[in-house]
């Protein structure tokens, strides 16, 4: 029976397994498929990351990865989604989907015979948090009694923050403006599975109070993408929220920062925050190709 990821939840049996299976194949690169696989990645977003990782991933696994945009197929503009999904599980081992609707992916995958991997959407981005929590479990060699502080807005890659931190057990308090939550239902789906695991998951108003003691300290831009329109209006509503170094005082001596990049320097974040000694941004987006090279491997092999 084929396998989706389109949401961090779609983990909560398996997300420690997949964390060590990306490890593994980052220090061993010889890892590879027995018979060539094939990916094809819709992308209605732009990608720098994404992209260059799942292509790279594939490669290295012995596989090939075909990009397609929106003005290169028919998805939603004269052909149903569901025919599209039918079609493209006759040519390939596994579809990822980078969508500006999650209810697009989830209409891809009800109808794909091959694995769909959620490339982002507007609700979760949980290819990011496999690299992320690769990324704190290599810097911080566990998840338990470690809190994670989150700034700024509820946005598809806070929904998925907090559900990785309930699923491995981790704290985690987001700190967001009145009417900038995360997802109602995901902030009930991850208090849920934080019963079963002991995560503290709050959301509070004071950045200070969310940066109290923290050992990670995370954020992302304020205005994602699709909501341009919103930049003036979200820059004065979130000015409070840059981690700075006076915001950083707050946290544990031994803090590590992250950042889902791009990052707009100088908004929610400085230049000494993000370059600075305790910043892992870099080992974070490295890590997107073996997170993804565990995902993918864990579903194919």
């Amino acid at each position: 029976m084929k396998r989706d990821i389109l949401s961090v939840a779609d983990m909560e049996n398996d997300f420690d397994q997949i964390i060590d299976t990306s490890i593994k194949l980052k220090k061993d690169r010889t890892v590879k498929f027995s018979e060539k696989k094939l990916l094809g990645m819709i992308f209605e977003k732009p990608s720098t990351r994404t992209r260059i990782s799942l292509e790279a991933a594939m490669e290295q696994l012995n596989g090939h990865a075909i990009y397609l945009s929106p003005g290169e197929m028919h998805l939603g503009d004269g052909e149903t989604i569901g025919d599209t999904a039918r079609v493209m599980s006759k040519f390939l081992d596994i579809i990822s989907y980078r969508a500006r609707d999650y209810r697009n992916v989830r209409e891809l995958a009800k109808y794909a015979t091959v694995p769909v991997l959620n490339a982002l959407d507007n609700m979760e981005h949980p290819l990011q948090i496999v690299a992320d929590f690769m990324t704190i479990m290599e810097k911080k060699h566990r998840f338990e009694n470690l809190k994670m502080a989150y700034m700024g807005d509820g946005n598809n890659v806070s929904n998925s923050l907090l559900l990785g931190a309930a699923i491995t057990g981790m704290d985690i308090s987001v700190a967001c403006p009145e009417h900038h939550e995360p997802d109602k239902d995901i902030i009930y789906r991850a208090r849920d599975i934080a019963l079963k695991t002991g995560s503290r998951i709050e959301i509070v108003r004071d950045p200070r109070t969310a940066v109290d003691s923290a050992d990670i300290i995370y954020t992302d831009v304020w205005v994602s993408m699709g909501e341009e329109k919103e930049i003036a209006q979200k820059e004065k509503l979130f000015v409070g929220y840059q981690v700075n170094d006076k915001l950083a005082d707050f946290a544990d001596k031994n803090y590590i920062f992250m950042h889902c990049l791009p990052a707009r320097r100088g908004l929610e974040v400085t230049d000494e925050i993000i370059d600075g000694i305790h910043s892992v941004v870099l080992d974070e987006a490295e890590n997107r190709l073996y997170s993804e090279k565990g995902v993918i491997y864990t579903l194919l092999s």
